[in-house]
């Protein structure tokens, strides 16, 4: 492969890719964590939907396919429709599962990239990405019981923040402000954990 920017971007798309089926093989490895096991088989029927969809599919595709269908979280329940961006690309029907495991950081994934769109030249790099999802899962973890609060004001203080200065929040910064929010409502977040900063 030549030395130009082509095999450059080559290179680096490449790469991304091999990540995320690393970060989609760790998250089926990681199923049954932080949202609550579901008893009424809803991603079962939705992997089953999925069987009509050809992959690799864009979220849109996934919409019309499963849209109406209902993924149930600690506290509310989503549409499929409410929680996949409609450009998202998945691989696999894997994939969608994964994204529907957590059904609160998927909704609030969607309201940021949503947001991105309005922002002149705002991309959102895939590691940043997974460190914003990361840091929602993390806020899951704090406080499920109180209806998700914490991933709701981090994904409005992260478009809010996009809109203001017209670029996005570093990943370090959002996991400051959700530190920060933590720490206001009274929850404890050590050090060595990832919003400890």
């Amino acid at each position: 492969m030549t030395d130009d920017r082509q095999g450059r971007d080559k290179q680096a798309i490449d790469a991304e890719n091999r990540q995320r089926e690393r970060d989609l093989a760790t998250e089926l490895e990681r199923g049954d964590q932080p949202e609550p096991p579901r008893e009424d088989g809803t991603l079962g029927e939705i992997e089953t939907a999925l069987e009509s969809v050809s992959f690799p599919a864009t979220g849109s595709a996934v919409v019309a396919a499963v849209g109406d269908r209902e993924v149930e979280s600690a506290t509310d329940s989503y549409s499929v429709e409410e929680l996949v961006p409609d450009e998202e690309r998945f691989d696999s029907p894997a994939a969608v599962t994964v994204h529907l495991l957590w059904p609160t950081v998927a909704a609030a994934t969607k309201q940021v990239l949503e947001a991105i769109k309005t922002v002149p030249h705002a991309e959102l790099p895939w590691s940043r990405r997974k460190a914003y999802e990361k840091t929602f899962k993390e806020l899951n973890d704090v406080d499920a019981d109180d209806d998700n609060e914490g991933i709701g004001a981090i994904s409005d203080w992260i478009v809010e923040y996009s809109h203001e200065r017209e670029q996005l929040p570093g990943s370090r910064a959002v996991r400051r402000q959700a530190a920060t929010f933590c720490r206001e409502n009274g929850y404890q977040v050590r050090v060595d954990e990832w919003l400890g900063i």
